[in-house]
């Protein structure tokens, strides 16, 4: 199981997310900030459970580029 959480309220808009690991991230045409595909939010932590572990190493690469951290990756 893969938990990628994103703390939405604090992104910055960067896109470096959207440009590592499309298909998890989308930049919201409302307000600029990114979007975790398929997540669920719960108060502002935006979290996808996934048994797709192919979807890791991009996430990890978006997660590591985010210049504010608010993208976690937990493989458990």
């Amino acid at each position: 199981m893969v938990v990628i959480t994103l703390q939405r309220n604090k992104c910055i808009g960067c896109n470096y997310c959207v440009e590592l690991a499309p298909g998890q991230f989308r930049m919201s045409k409302k307000d600029g900030k990114s979007v975790l595909l398929r997540a669920t939010d719960k108060k502002g932590f935006h979290t996808l459970k996934s048994a797709d572990h192919s979807i890791v190493e991009a996430s990890e690469a978006a997660a590591a580029a985010c210049p504010v951290k608010i993208i976690s990756v937990k493989e458990i």
